[in-house]
């Protein structure tokens, strides 16, 4: 073999084990890989958006879809922290409805505030997966699947990501803990009676927390007695505070007026997200 053919062979050798390419009598070494793209930052809540915490640390605070403990079944999109997050009107609100309820043997918990629209789409995916009913016992055993965006039950908006509806309950003190939610315990109807159903702190009110049934009706007739006095008193404690309850629901109530009343917001619920405010 010549030297000039040894010399191309190694060229050719060289060149396949990417070393360098060979075009013409121009040689180049491989293209430096893209940097990555950075990652989009996190949206931040506006100043208007508080803690509830900086503004009443006695308020009880449950969050549930920071747990596996809610109808999808496990932590939804969006809550990276359980902390109760709400524009500061309504907080304010709730703390001074809290403070009539201390004096009356009482405290408001909170099991949901502040709510992303990641997690409203998460909810939309899951109703849209009618084979996904590992959590049906509970929390809608008498709805169809199919039937969850028609009975108003599950929605592609909620007024929870605009800051300024709550869902909570009230607790007699003092309050005892309640025990953490195992994931494949057995599951009980939420409208079942309260010594039967998922223990709760809360007073009886008739069915459970995010119960899809018409029991949960805040005036549903079927509710009497000590249930409805509870209800009532829920009711009674955040309305006299400008809060305006959803008949559907005993524990949803909106702060009226809402400082974005048409506003959806997505940032996550953490901490970071209202920091400094």
């Amino acid at each position: 073999m010549t030297g000039l053919a040894s010399a191309l062979r190694t060229l050719a050798v060289t060149a396949a084990a990417g070393l360098f390419t060979v075009t013409g009598a121009v040689t180049s070494a491989p293209a430096a890989p893209a940097p990555p793209v950075p990652a989009a930052p996190e949206p931040k809540a506006p100043r208007e958006f508080v803690a509830l915490s900086s503004v009443d640390r006695t308020i009880l605070q449950e969050m549930r879809y920071t747990t596996p403990h809610n109808f999808v079944g496990e932590p939804v999109d969006g809550y990276r922290q359980p902390l109760c997050i709400l524009t500061r009107p309504a907080a304010e609100a709730l703390h001074r409805a809290q403070v009539r309820l201390l004096a009356r043997g009482y405290t408001l918990k909170v099991y949901d505030c502040y709510r992303p629209q990641r997690a409203v789409d998460h909810f939309v995916r899951w109703a849209k997966d009618l084979a996904d009913e590992a959590m049906k016992k509970e929390f809608y055993p008498l709805v169809d699947k199919s039937r969850l965006f028609a009975d108003g039950y599950i929605a592609e908006k909620s007024g929870h990501s605009r800051g300024s509806t709550v869902d909570l309950t009230i607790v007699r003190l003092p309050a005892r803990s309640t025990r953490a939610y195992v994931p494949g315990e057995r599951l009980v109807e939420c409208s079942a009676p309260r010594a039967e159903r998922f223990p709760d702190n809360s007073v009886d009110m008739g069915t459970g927390y995010d119960c899809f049934d018409t029991l949960s009706h805040t005036d549903d007739p079927r509710v009497g007695g000590v249930q409805r006095a509870n209800r009532q008193l829920l009711k009674g404690a955040l309305v006299e505070q400008g809060f305006v309850n959803l008949p559907e629901e005993w524990w949803h109530f909106t702060f009226k007026p809402e400082p974005f009343p048409s506003t959806f917001f997505d940032f996550p619920v953490a901490r970071r997200s209202v920091a400094g405010h």
